[in-house]
């Protein structure tokens, strides 16, 4: 049997049914490049039977990311759409032997992408974008019924639990108030249904957020930017996340071939060596007071290609945040660009 950590990592360094499915008739999008996780499904659904026979992925974030939506194209090949909307994202996650909290997210943009491509086939209406007024986490785009769905299929009782599944609360954490008010409104629901037990249910007020920004331990706070929290102390993998993390960019969206695949689905901007040097200076010169404060400085030396080549300088240099400023970076200047790119440090 495998563990967490080999199968997530084969899932990973050997994504099956990735690319573009040109037989497609059921197509399900979800997430945003900016906010960090993007995730484009493709089915090819027998019209006589509604059995899935086909399912491609395109997807930008994460190792994990990478992995659960690759496990997802093989949970659902051969089942009917209507086997097919009962798979759940901790199923995902279950198939890969699991993830650790603060990676559960990857399963649920699975989820939602799923419903959203079975939607799509059937011509309802289905979509992760909020209304106005739904809208909980700006950071992350996160609405209400995202929220509401996460909590309710796995039985989430904590604000902490909720950014775990959904990203919401993962940055400012100015949407506390409401992530909170979500969470106690559904819970208590679910304890008038039975789901839950009464002692069980979320309250307002339980959770001091002070308590969750200490706890967070970010990998970078450049910017407006947020980006997602590292891996608890108590549960380090045996390759780390931060590994598959560096990585996941030039295995699945980072390079020219696979950057032509993805900008077509979901609308990349192109551009000149020129205009995206122009563009990554003016994302470095927004971060540059943040690194200055603190003693450091990030120069950018080259562009080839996906890959945005910096030298850091000053109090970043040897820093044990090192990585996690170019975490930082990293997703700023995708922020800026709008497209897929690696950022590569050099001495």
């Amino acid at each position: 049997m495998w563990d967490y950590t080999d199968k997530v990592r084969d899932y990973f360094f050997n994504p099956v049914n990735a690319g573009v499915l040109e037989t497609a008739n059921a197509v399900g999008e979800v997430g945003a490049i900016s906010c960090g996780d993007a995730l484009k499904l493709m089915m090819k659904v027998d019209p006589e039977t509604e059995i899935i026979e086909a399912a491609k992925f395109q997807t930008f974030g994460c190792g994990s990311a990478i992995a659960s939506s690759s496990a997802l194209t093989e949970i659902i090949l051969g089942k009917t759409l209507d086997e097919a909307l009962k798979i759940t994202n901790q199923d995902i996650a279950d198939f890969l032997g699991g993830l650790p909290p603060e990676k559960m997210h990857c399963s649920v943009m699975g989820y939602e992408a799923l419903q959203a491509a079975v939607a799509d086939y059937r011509g309802e209406v289905w979509s992760d974008d909020h209304e106005e007024g739904a809208l909980v986490c700006k950071c992350f785009g996160v609405d209400e019924g995202m929220i509401e769905r996460a909590v309710r299929s796995n039985k989430l009782t904590t604000p902490e639990a909720v950014t775990n599944f959904t990203k919401a609360g993962g940055g400012c954490l100015t949407c506390f108030e409401r992530i909170e008010g979500v969470l106690a409104k559904v819970n208590e629901e679910m304890v008038g249904e039975g789901l839950l037990s009464f002692d069980e249910a979320y309250r307002i007020g339980s959770v001091d957020p002070r308590s969750l920004k200490q706890k967070a331990k970010p990998k970078a706070a450049v910017g407006s930017t947020p980006v997602e929290t590292a891996a608890t102390e108590t549960r380090k993998p045996v390759i780390s996340l931060d590994a598959l993390e560096k990585a996941a960019a030039a295995t699945v969206v980072v390079g020219s071939a696979a950057e032509a695949a993805l900008q077509p689905a979901i609308g990349l901007p192109r551009y000149t060596t020129v205009q995206k040097i122009k563009l990554i200076e003016e994302a470095l010169e927004e971060i540059r007071p943040v690194l200055k404060k603190d003693g450091g400085d990030c120069e950018l030396i080259d562009v080839d290609g996906a890959n945005v080549i910096v030298k850091l300088s000053g109090a970043c240099v040897g820093c044990q945040m090192a990585s996690m400023t170019i975490n930082g970076v990293q997703e700023k200047i995708v922020a800026k660009l709008g497209i897929p790119v690696r950022v590569v440090p050099v001495k």
